[in-house]
């Protein structure tokens, strides 16, 4: 499945629209404005029914997100520190975890699992807008994919926001 993911500018907070290959909006992420960290609601886009929600954990000595499903905690994400590269871990229940890697400030990155390429995403095919493709493998976890490409999206741009000062 192919998805579109674009920061919706001009709102309090982080939101985040999620659209099909066809253009029709499938998920919309509602970031809480002047909250303590990252909080935010992952909805379905035409009911606004919550299917994840997505909070970032203050004290850690690594960026760390929890995604809670059904009022708990489904998955975990962890911006891990390595010399060279920056590298991402979704933290799924049982041994299947996915690994992250590419060049997020590009939004150019791949999801492994198991040493198989599951997802990838590219701003490559929208290179002059703020909006990115994300390709997720059949039988794969779309939501807690496209949660943690938001936690990517988020803490990079925190990031190159820290950088700036």
């Amino acid at each position: 499945m192919r998805y579109q993911m674009r920061q919706k500018f001009f709102a309090f907070g982080d939101d985040f629209m999620i659209k099909d290959d066809d253009g029709r909006d499938v998920y919309f992420v509602d970031g809480k404005a002047f909250s303590w960290g990252d909080k935010l609601s992952f909805q379905t886009a035409d009911t606004r029914q919550e299917v994840a929600y997505i909070a970032q954990k203050l004290w850690s000595f690594k960026p760390k997100y929890e995604i809670h499903r059904d009022g708990n905690v489904f998955a975990e994400v962890v911006k891990e520190f390595t010399w060279f590269k920056s590298k991402f871990t979704l933290d799924v229940p049982g041994p299947n975890d996915y690994e992250i890697t590419g060049s997020f400030w590009q939004h150019e990155y791949s999801f492994t699992r198991q040493g198989r390429t599951v997802a990838s995403v590219s701003k490559k095919l929208f290179a002059l807008t703020d909006t990115y493709g994300i390709d997720i493998v059949s039988g794969e976890d779309d939501v807690a994919i496209l949660a943690t490409a938001v936690v990517v999206d988020l803490v990079c741009h925190d990031e190159k926001s820290n950088s700036n000062d």
